[in-house]
């Protein structure tokens, strides 16, 4: 599972060139300095294909990105994308589980997928003379499953398991629990991995249906990363995905999200009552969608409150005090909305302190942002972070399925840091002016009782 941040970005050369009108044309979007190249086309029937070459490596990353997750999923369904994920590796119309996973381990290779709010992605990392068996798997796993009821008999015993491994560790747990109460009942509310009831509820006709409903051709990307061409990669995936790329469909829509979507929690507490030695606490409030421009800002601001050991948070509550032994902030990002958290674990005994100074330390950026240093450090922070991340061909595979289903364009590495380069005292102080001011919430998993966290 996963969560948008706000500042991605590959690739450093060349100012990109506009994609060309129709389908089938390929765009060159970014030529780096050491000979990379980033690639988009639109083939027939709405899928689309980016690749980055990276002549320096042996291997290469292939993903197939479907634009569908749990955020998509109504109450009866909740689970369906995360539980199909499972299911695609079960077995195809040609091919069994056994033969898909031996195929992949005979190359040495490894293939996983991951469901998030917004999407859903099927990977395998391989030696680059391997792409094409690479493809050819993840392309049979996306368009020929079988998802047969007795597959999905075994599998709803794993996801029920999975769902029990998250109870019973605590600081995921709160994660789950502080999106259910800052968004309520709305579908970014509940979990990815959706509810034990959810889960056993779900028949092989609702998986399945999930399945040939949202698994279709325009909500489809394939991006690719590592020693490979761009040509290459289209015939791969015009290969794998057959008779499925014909007719005028074009790519679905970019997700808008809610038009009014509120800035205030779906209530202020929300508790998992457990006997822990640990309290585990995320405290936060509604935070910026993702194509607001303010994003840039606000992760500088949140770099320097709590995304390091030099900022405030680590330093006033864990360095001064030795409250806590982790506690941090983080912002993630939606189609037309957000969250912004802060994260702390520590002894029942300390929890009020620590909230406190988390208060008192967010209530005072608000009121007057950050020091020119802390500017310069978080930006720094974040430009040695964006580009030391995209040092392997899976991160680069995965950047590219990100921009074109979540922002619909690509931002080269130079443009992601140039507007990093241009925030300044006065936005961050804007920005921290907006978002920390906003009503919060806060989760608690720990020894508690409802009435107890009135004093909290």
């Amino acid at each position: 599972m996963t969560t948008g941040q706000a500042v991605t970005g590959a690739g450093t050369g060349t100012a990109p060139v506009p994609a060309p009108a129709g389908v089938g044309g390929t765009a060159v979007l970014d030529v780096d300095e050491v000979g990379g190249t980033v690639e988009r086309t639109e083939l027939p029937g709405g899928l689309r294909v980016l690749t980055e070459t990276m002549p320096g490596v042996l291997s290469a990353t292939v993903g197939i990105w479907v634009g569908v997750g749990s955020r998509d999923e109504t109450d009866t369904v909740a689970g369906s994308s995360h539980f199909l994920e499972h299911l695609l590796f079960k077995g195809t119309g040609s091919r069994s589980a056994l033969e898909i996973a031996t195929a992949m381990d005979a190359v040495g290779g490894e293939m996983n997928a991951f469901t998030a709010k917004e999407h859903t992605c099927y990977y395998a990392n391989v030696l680059a003379s391997d792409l094409p068996l690479a493809v050819t798997l993840l392309g049979d796993l996306v368009t020929d499953a079988l998802n047969t009821a007795a597959d999905l008999e075994s599998e709803r015993t794993v996801v029920l398991e999975e769902i029990a491994m998250r109870d019973d560790e605590p600081s995921d747990l709160v994660h789950d629990l502080f999106a259910e109460t800052l968004f309520g009942g709305t579908a970014l509310g509940r979990s990815v991995l959706g509810t034990v009831e959810s889960i056993e509820a779900l028949t092989r006709d609702d998986v399945d249906g999930w399945y040939r409903r949202r698994y279709t051709v325009p909500s489809i990307v394939v991006t690719a990363a590592g020693r490979v061409t761009h040509q290459q990669v289209l015939d791969l995936v015009t290969a794998a995905f057959g008779s499925r790329l014909s007719g005028p469909a074009r790519p679905a829509a970019l997700r808008q999200g809610e038009e009014r979507a509120s800035t205030t929690p779906a209530r202020p507490t929300g508790l998992v009552r457990r006997r822990t030695e640990q309290t585990h606490l995320l405290l936060g409030s509604v935070g910026l969608a993702r194509a607001d421009q303010r994003r840039y800002a606000a992760a500088v601001m949140e770099t320097a409150v709590g995304g390091g050991m030099s900022s405030r948070l680590f330093q006033e509550i864990r360095e001064k005090r030795g409250l806590v032994y982790s506690v941090g902030s983080a912002l993630s990002h939606y189609a037309g909305t957000g969250s912004f958290s802060v994260y702390a674990g520590c002894s029942p005994k300390r929890v009020p302190e620590v909230l406190r100074i988390v208060r008192e330390e967010l209530a005072r950026v608000a009121a007057e942002g950050l020091t020119t240093e802390e500017v310069v450090r978080g930006r720094g922070q974040l430009r040695g972070g964006l580009v030391l991340g995209l040092e392997d061909t899976g991160s680069r595979m995965s950047r590219l399925g990100k921009s074109e289903l979540s922002h619909g364009e690509y931002l080269p590495v130079r443009e992601v840091l140039a507007r990093l380069d241009g925030v300044d005292e006065a936005q961050v102080r804007a920005v921290a002016a907006d978002l920390l001011a906003r009503d919060t919430c806060l989760a608690v998993v720990g020894p508690y009782r409802e009435s107890e966290l009135e004093r909290l």
